[in-house]
C-alpha cells in the first residue's frame, strides 16, 4: 500500500496520476475528498482529513510500505520551523506505530541552509525528524519551481512582465513540478531501496531570469521582462495578500539564501531531470497565457 498526502496538491496530484497504472494499491489523504478527479476516486482508498492530524495519518499508514509526504503551506502560520514540525510530528508517530518502511518526502536543494534560511531550513528540519525514526527515507531537494510562474500569468499576458527577488543576471536553477512527481512515483514503487538519503531535481538549464525572460518571449512570440523585486516590496505584498509576518520573513530569508548561492553546488554537481525551461513554457506556460 502506498500512501499520498497532498493528491489534490501542486506535486501530490501528479503523483497519484503516475501511480494509478500500477499494480500497488494507493490510499489518500485527503481534507476535501470532493477535489479529486472522478478517475482518481475510482482507483484509490480515501482517508478524509488533514495529515497533520494523529487519528488520520495513523488510521491512513495502517498497512502502508510506503509514504509520499509534502508539509502544504500556511502562509497565516506564526512560525515557518514550527509549522513543519507540527505537520510532520504525528506522522513520525504514525510511522513508528505501524512499521511503515520507505517515506519520500519533497525537501528542498541547497548547502549552509541548515538555519536563517526561512522555509529551506524548515524543510531540512522536518528531514531531519523522519531520519530520527530510522525509516528508509529520500528527501527530494529541487530548487525553484517552474510551475510557480503561473502565478505571474495575469502579469505576463498583461503587462509583458514577471517578478522575483532573485539578480536577474545570476543563474537561478529551477526544476518543472513534473520531474519531481516522476521521481517520487519512481521512489514509490521501487521496494529495493534503504537508508536515508537526499535526491537532487534539477532542470537541465543554467538560466538567469533574464535569460528565462527571453526565452519567455521567444514561445510566447511577444516581449516579456524580467523585473527584479526589491525584497521590502516583496515582504509588504506578502502581507498584502494575508501572510504573517513570521511566514513572510521566512520568504525574506529564503531569498537571501537563494541569492547568496544556497543552490549552487548542487545544481552543477546534479544529474539533471528531463524537462527544460523552453519545454515547460511550450507545454504549460503558452497555454495558461493564451487561454
Amino acid at each position: 500500500m502506498l500512501v499520498i498526502t497532498t493528491p489534490t496538491g501542486q506535486i501530490g496530484r501528479q503523483v497519484v496520476d503516475g501511480l494509478l497504472d500500477g499494480d500497488e494499491p494507493v490510499r489518500v489523504i485527503a481534507r476535501d475528498p470532493s477535489r479529486l478527479a472522478p478517475a482518481v476516486r475510482e482507483h484509490v482508498e480515501v482517508v478524509e482529513g488533514s495529515h497533520r492530524d494523529l487519528d488520520v495519518v495513523m488510521q491512513a499508514f495502517a498497512g502502508a510500505d510506503a509514504v509520499f509526504w509534502v508539509v502544504p503551506p500556511d502562509p497565516n502560520a506564526q512560525s515557518v520551523e514550527g509549522h513543519y514540525v507540527d505537520y510532520t510530528r504525528a506522522a513520525c508517530r504514525a510511522i513508528v506505530s505501524h512499521g511503515v518502511k520507505r517515506v519520500v518526502a519533497v525537501s528542498t536543494m541547497g548547502s549552509g541552509i541548515q538555519k536563517n534560511a526561512g522555509h529551506l531550513s524548515a524543510s531540512v528540519a522536518k528531514d531531519r525528524m523522519f531520519q530520527d525514526t530510522g525509516v528508509s527515507f529520500r528527501a527530494l531537494q529541487p530548487p525553484a519551481f517552474m510551475d510557480n510562474l503561473l502565478r505571474q500569468v495575469e502579469s505576463i499576458r498583461n503587462q509583458g512582465a514577471f517578478s522575483w527577488p532573485y539578480p536577474g543576471d545570476r543563474v537561478l536553477a529551477s526544476v518543472a513540478t513534473r520531474d519531481i512527481a516522476a521521481q517520487a512515483a519512481e521512489l514509490l514503487l521501487d521496494d529495493s531501496w534503504s537508508g536515508q538519503d537526499g535526491v537532487p531535481v534539477v532542470s537541465p538549464d543554467a538560466l538567469t531570469p533574464d535569460g528565462m525572460a527571453r526565452v519567455v518571449s521567444e514561445v510566447l512570440e511577444r516581449p516579456v521582462t524580467y523585473r527584479q523585486a526589491d525584497l521590502e516590496a516583496y515582504r509588504a505584498t506578502a502581507l498584502q495578500y494575508g501572510a504573517s509576518e513570521a511566514w513572510a520573513q521566512g520568504l525574506i530569508d529564503m531569498a537571501v539564501a537563494q541569492n547568496a548561492g544556497a543552490y549552487d553546488e548542487q545544481h552543477r554537481s546534479s544529474k539533471p531531470a528531463p524537462t527544460g525551461f523552453r519545454q515547460w513554457c511550450e507545454e504549460v506556460l503558452r497555454p495558461a497565457v493564451l487561454a
